[in-house]
């Protein structure tokens, strides 16, 4: 994916994310879209560059303190708040980590070539001189 659309992808991602969490009764139980939250967070962070990851996960809390936690957008702060931004920023930190270690080109190891197999030659001279014609 390209840095340049991974920010917008990200962005709807969250939202569809709290809309189907809110849809499964996440105002009741906000860890619905926490979870769904930040799997949205962490498979972005493993795909696009940090900054456009770093956006979507200050996004996704606004919409999970704005819209779950709160309502009509009010961003609500407190304990809650504050959880769900450790979760998100951890979220944020192991995609970037992991990314970064699937993209690593890791030193390759080529084995030793093999010496050439040594094949001895017929000699057809000989077997024609020695078998009777």
């Amino acid at each position: 994916m390209t840095a340049g659309f991974g920010f917008p992808f990200g962005c709807v991602a969250a939202i569809a994310a709290v809309i189907v969490a809110d849809l499964a009764g996440a105002t009741g139980h906000p860890w619905y879209a926490l979870v769904t939250l930040g799997a949205v967070v962490l498979a972005a962070a493993f795909e696009t560059s940090f900054g456009a990851a770093a956006g979507i996960a200050v996004v996704a809390w606004a919409l999970h303190t704005g819209f779950v936690l709160g309502r009509f957008g009010e961003l609500a702060f407190g304990h809650a708040s504050a959880v769900a931004a450790i979760v998100l920023t951890a979220a944020l930190a192991a995609g970037t980590l992991t990314g970064l270690v699937a993209r690593t080109p890791w030193p390759v190891r080529v084995p030793a070539p093999r010496r050439p197999v040594e094949v001895r030659a017929l000699d057809l001279s000989r077997s024609r001189q020695s078998s009777p014609a």
